[in-house]
């Protein structure tokens, strides 16, 4: 009913809503954590690019990064007006879930948001974000950096507001050779450990690199 009534980052950005669907599974299946209703690309719009869900297609960032000029129409955000709805959620759903369950919290992985903001859409191969890192890898690296700042942040306030342990998704980290997986992907999740693990419970889940 709520998909049907509300766009899908209607959902995300209302903290009632984000809430209730937070917590159905716990009503209805009885599954043993929460997981917070968001989506990974939340940062990438706070950051200032426009992020579209399109029905059946999927994510669509119509003006997506390729030059060092676009990059100026991105920023570190302060996290707090840009995406308070979270930590708003956040608090509503502990409140409700009153320590039933615990909650777990989310972010994307530097590398993975990357790929949806210089390709602009999901991909089977995010062949443009890999040929954006080789040929411009200043620029990539100043992205990245970007993207790490803002996502720390995020998952701070997401353990502030009160989840229970936050988690990293790098879904794309197996696309790369162990080599460019170590300076793309990997050199930037010690960071987050740093900031993070030594405070809060924090988890890290990258897909298929196989040489890790």
């Amino acid at each position: 009913v709520l998909r049907k009534k509300y766009s899908f980052f209607e959902r995300c950005q209302t903290p009632a809503l984000a809430c209730e669907i937070t917590i159905q599974p716990v009503d209805i299946v009885g599954v043993e954590a929460a997981i917070l209703f968001s989506d990974i690309l939340v940062v990438p719009q706070a950051m200032g690019l426009e992020v579209q869900m399109i029905e059946s297609k999927g994510p669509f960032l119509p003006d997506p990064i390729k030059t060092a000029n676009d990059l100026t129409r991105i920023r570190v955000p302060d996290g707090d007006e840009t995406l308070g709805y979270v930590a708003d959620a956040i608090k509503l759903i502990k409140q409700e879930l009153n320590e039933r369950v615990p909650l777990i919290g989310f972010a994307g992985a530097p590398w993975t948001l990357l790929c949806y903001m210089v390709q602009g859409k999901g991909s089977k191969t995010f062949d443009e974000a890999k040929a954006f890192c080789y040929t411009q890898p200043e620029l990539a690296h100043q992205l990245l950096q970007m993207i790490t700042d803002t996502t720390i942040a995020y998952l701070k306030a997401q353990a502030k507001a009160g989840a229970d342990i936050v988690q990293v998704f790098d879904s794309w980290g197996g696309y790369f050779s162990p080599a460019d997986f170590e300076i793309l992907s990997l050199q930037y999740i010690p960071k987050f450990v740093a900031d993070i693990k030594n405070s809060h419970p924090f988890t890290i889940f990258s897909k298929e690199p196989w040489h890790r």
